[in-house]
């Protein structure tokens, strides 16, 4: 069976290159990225893909957000360049690259509907991919509801990547993260609050069918089963600030149902214990294969290999190593495989 390895990242040369002439420091993430041959070396990419059998990416472009990547200025026409360059790929290497997610400059949400609607429709993008926040502020504001609706209206998946910086202190009295928290810790909860915030401004009330994928196994949800079941269950009953009782009456489900609609990926850097908690709470038929390559020690291999030793090691039906391998994303994203 093809393994479509559904998120994973890249700086296309042309991107990379525009980069490092507006922006030529690097700041903690694009130092990171910029350490990785295989983020601009199509050779390399090749080479670590050609180690696994059917074997291929759709391509997403790399952390950090466009609007911490650059000045302000630039950010919509780095967003096209991104976006150019991927399609091109897939394009040139569609076996190997079956389709690539959008990327976009949120501090302009007009302009990022309108790349958006670009991207979908002339450059043939299989979704578009949103940060857990943008430079702070929550996605869950009434100037980004267009852009949900857009990706809804042309039934496309929304991918949700983790943004944290050492900016976000671990206690109030310090002024930064120590130790790479913000990022260990801190992009799981990243991910489950951008969750929650869309569950509970009532997005999937909205928008029924909306298609998020969350990275790296839904951050903390499913682990966190309990409280995000009986325990917001009785939300409003820790808080004399808001009455929110009101809200969860005007809810239609119980809050654990809505979380229970997210997509989560195979992204867990090798965990078997997280990957089976992710299928357990999502099911089979909302978790897709994904390797966060190349982000890994060996800088690409090590995460294919470790996540596919793991989903065939759960003792999964073969039609439902398929779905996690191939079906899903090709069900998602209308691929033509």
């Amino acid at each position: 069976m093809k393994k479509i390895d559904i998120y994973n990242h890249i700086w296309p040369q042309p991107f990379y290159d525009k980069v490092m002439a507006i922006a030529p420091n690097p700041g903690n993430m694009t130092k990171r990225v910029q350490a990785v041959p295989m983020i601009t070396d199509l050779d390399v990419r090749f080479r670590v893909m050609d180690m696994f059998d059917d074997y291929c990416q759709i391509l997403s472009l790399a952390s950090p957000p466009l609007e911490m990547l650059v000045p302000g200025e630039h950010v919509n026409d780095l967003a096209r360049l991104a976006n150019d360059s991927m399609a091109a790929l897939v394009q040139k290497f569609p076996d190997r690259f079956p389709g690539f997610i959008a990327t976009l400059g949120l501090t302009d949400p007009e302009a990022s509907i309108q790349e958006a609607q670009r991207s979908l429709t002339e450059l043939g993008a299989v979704g578009i991919q949103v940060f857990t926040n943008v430079n702070g502020k929550c996605m869950d504001t009434a100037e980004y509801r267009p852009l949900f609706k857009l990706l809804h209206d042309h039934d496309r998946p929304i991918w949700v990547h983790p943004t944290r910086g050492p900016n976000f202190p671990d206690y109030l009295t310090e002024d930064h993260s120590q130790y790479e928290i913000w990022w260990a810790f801190g992009w799981p909860y990243e991910t489950s609050v951008f969750m929650a915030r869309m569950v509970f401004s009532k997005l999937f009330d909205e928008l029924p069918g909306l298609k998020i994928i969350t990275h790296h196994g839904g951050g903390m949800i499913p682990y966190f089963e309990g409280r995000v079941g009986y325990g917001w269950d009785q939300l409003g009953s820790r808080t004399t600030s808001v009455d929110y009782k009101v809200l969860l009456k005007e809810l239609r489900r119980r809050p654990l149902d809505y979380f229970k609609e997210f997509i989560a990926d195979t992204a867990l850097f090798g965990s078997r214990p997280a990957t089976q908690c992710a299928l357990d709470f999502f099911g089979v038929d909302n978790i897709v294969f994904a390797s966060d390559a190349p982000f890994d020690p060996e800088q690409g291999p090590l995460y294919i290999r470790e996540t596919i030793r793991i989903i065939d090691s759960l003792g999964l039906s073969n039609a439902d190593r398929k779905k996690i391998y191939q079906d899903n994303a090709i069900r998602l994203c209308a691929l033509k495989i």
